[in-house]
């Protein structure tokens, strides 16, 4: 593998706009980028200690697809990404997830890094998909178990594997499924707990000064919380999603799906003043690098549209100020989102609707909700639901 070069640097790439060796991160850090041919759109490097937690997307060698946005490696993973090539099969089974089923990006992108680990587990084995059995497939199993992978994260990657196996099966690549009876370890289904309404208060107040940083980074929190908004979903958004005068804000969900939220009093103030100098238009590039940026509500201090990665680093730095780095990350906040509005008295189908849930099945889960709290909020609410009327 090619050394990472400095931009500036003889033999850097032209595009190499940032690279970061060892501490002092920047806490939007978006890209990994590893020699020649990489991404057009990469934007820096980062490696070594205190390299941000939270950085994901890497693009690895000469020859990299040009469309190749990321190989997110785990913890541990290094040991076993021995290939950044997928077999011509699960690449085919990628590209069906996003045309046959509509798949989201970021699921795509957690499917290729959980079938990057199983190909190389199978090359140390010396078989490839065609020839994988189910032994291989346990043993698969057993690794990921004793490389201290969290049992949800062993479920997912498991999930992947049964789909490929299923989906090379239906397109005739093989004859049998050596996935089928390997058992999915079954998970407790958790979720952080919620934030107290003084805790996001204090989050939110840590940033100080109303400078371009603080501004963008006040109506990040303000967004996450006020809005109940996925971390992607809030980097997705464009200006025209937003209309400070009605207080309205489209997000787009998983799966392409379009929802309609409200924009709290708080954080259309914030979006506000992110909108006016000196907020968002001195961050604003004399010429935009893509279209997109130009359209991008939040930005990166290059002028570029804010990654998953840089909103995680703006959410962890602030809560790394107040104590609460160990308990925060921007899912802490919508889950607080919600539970705060079921605190006051909204009903459980109005946080779905917002939440952008399609089972109120997985609201209830989210929230918290017990069965036996919608029952009582029914039996109070329906004329017909007790003997009393």
């Amino acid at each position: 593998m090619a050394s990472p070069s400095v931009a500036g640097a003889p033999g850097a790439p032209d595009d190499a706009e940032l690279v970061v060796l060892g501490p002092g991160t920047p806490d939007d850090a978006e890209l990994v980028v590893l020699g020649p041919s990489a991404a057009d759109d990469a934007e820096s490097v980062v490696l070594g200690p205190s390299a941000a937690d939270d950085a994901e997307l890497v693009v690895l060698g000469p020859g990299a697809a040009d469309d190749a946005e990321s190989v997110v490696l785990e913890p541990g993973a290094a040991d076993d990404a021995e290939s950044v090539v997928l077999e011509p099969g699960a690449e085919d089974f990628l590209a069906w997830l996003v045309v046959g089923k509509g798949r989201a990006r970021n699921t795509l992108e957690s499917y290729r890094r959980d079938l990057l680990r199983y190909q190389a587990h199978l090359g140390r084995r010396g078989v490839g998909l065609a020839k994988a059995a189910s032994d291989d497939i346990v043993a698969f199993v057993h690794v990921l178990v004793g490389s201290g992978l969290a049992a949800s994260s062993v479920k997912r990657t498991l999930v992947a594997v049964r789909g490929l196996h299923r989906f090379l099966v239906a397109e005739e690549m093989r004859l049998d499924d050596p996935a089928v009876d390997v058992e999915i370890p079954q998970v407790p289904r958790g979720l952080p707990k919620a934030l107290t309404v003084a805790e996001v208060a204090s989050l939110i107040d840590a940033v100080a000064g109303s400078d371009r940083v603080a501004r963008r980074d006040r109506a990040i929190l303000e967004t996450l919380y006020g809005t109940g908004a996925r971390v992607s979903e809030l980097v997705g958004l464009s200006l025209a999603d937003i209309d400070l005068h009605d207080g309205l804000m489209r997000l787009l969900g998983k799966g392409g799906s379009e929802r309609i939220v409200p924009v709290g009093r708080h954080a259309a103030a914030a979006l506000q003043q992110w909108f006016e100098p000196p907020g968002r238009p001195e961050m604003e590039p004399e010429v935009w690098a893509r279209r997109s940026d130009a359209d991008a509500v939040f930005l990166n201090q290059r002028g570029s549209r804010l990654s998953r990665q840089g909103a995680w680093g703006v959410v962890r730095r602030y809560a790394t100020e107040v104590g609460l780095g160990a308990r925060l990350s921007p899912h802490v906040l919508r889950h607080s989102c919600a539970t705060h509005m079921l605190d006051h008295g909204a009903d459980i189908r109005t946080v779905q609707e917002l939440l952008g849930h399609a089972s109120i099945s997985t609201t209830q889960v989210y929230t918290k909700v017990s069965i036996e709290r919608l029952m009582n909020v029914y039996r109070a609410a329906h004329p017909r639901a007790t003997g009393a009327n």
